[in-house]
């Protein structure tokens, strides 16, 4: 399935690790769907004087709703339970039903941060036990070959969006202007031009991507 597919889903919660995953990631999506109801929340970082309130910036740019939580961010990456950012989710999120549930990858988007790992074997599991719902479960789809290139749109995922230049010039400003990341950064060099998905509506799916990503 591929390109710019009719998008019928209204009420949407993007659940992401970090502030700034939410436009690397989606961003392009949420600029070209403004009439949707749009719920963000980033799972780490909600005190971070510097982080948090570019966070709520960006939520008011996007139109949308969002809260953030306080998740161990440290360099370390050390392991958070399962129990642990299931229970935070349940919490930052405002309902359980929405018409799409989009999160991070079980695999993860580059080579490698465990939180974005970890939110996503959460929300799969929250998703498949039915503690949360939605009509559709996506995950966020790149890759970078064990850092040979930047993270970049998975060419056969389920869903790829070629982003219209306007809308991908917004969501690298959201980037360098409003998150302030210098324009080297990782995250300006990596801001996808594509945006891909897979897309889930049975569990026995979901299950097969996390044991291969536990490989």
């Amino acid at each position: 399935m591929n390109l710019n597919k009719e998008f019928d889903f209204k009420e949407i919660a993007v659940i992401v690790a970090h502030p700034d995953d939410e436009t690397l990631w989606v961003g392009g999506m949420i600029l070209m769907n403004p009439e949707c109801k749009w719920t963000i929340i980033s799972l780490c970082r909600g005190n971070d004087t510097d982080r948090s309130p570019k966070f709520l910036k960006v939520l008011k740019f996007y139109g949308a709703n969002g809260t953030m939580g306080n998740l161990d961010d440290s360099p370390e990456q050390n392991p958070i339970s399962k129990k642990k950012i299931e229970k935070l989710i349940l919490f930052l999120l405002p309902k359980i039903n929405y018409d799409l549930i989009i999160t991070h990858s079980p695999a993860g988007e580059y080579t490698r941060h465990k939180r974005h790992e970890e939110t996503g074997k959460a929300v799969s599991f929250l998703w498949e036990q039915k503690k949360i719902k939605s009509r559709q479960l996506w995950f966020f789809a790149y890759e970078d070959d064990s850092k040979s290139y930047y993270p970049q749109a998975i060419k056969n995922a389920d869903r790829v969006i070629e982003l219209p230049e306007n809308i991908w010039l917004k969501k690298y400003n959201i980037i360098t202007k409003t998150y302030r990341f210098l324009t080297n950064s990782f995250e300006a060099l990596t801001t996808p031009k594509n945006e891909a998905f897979w897309c889930f509506r049975q569990g026995e799916k979901i299950k097969a991507m996390l044991k291969e990503s536990q490989k």
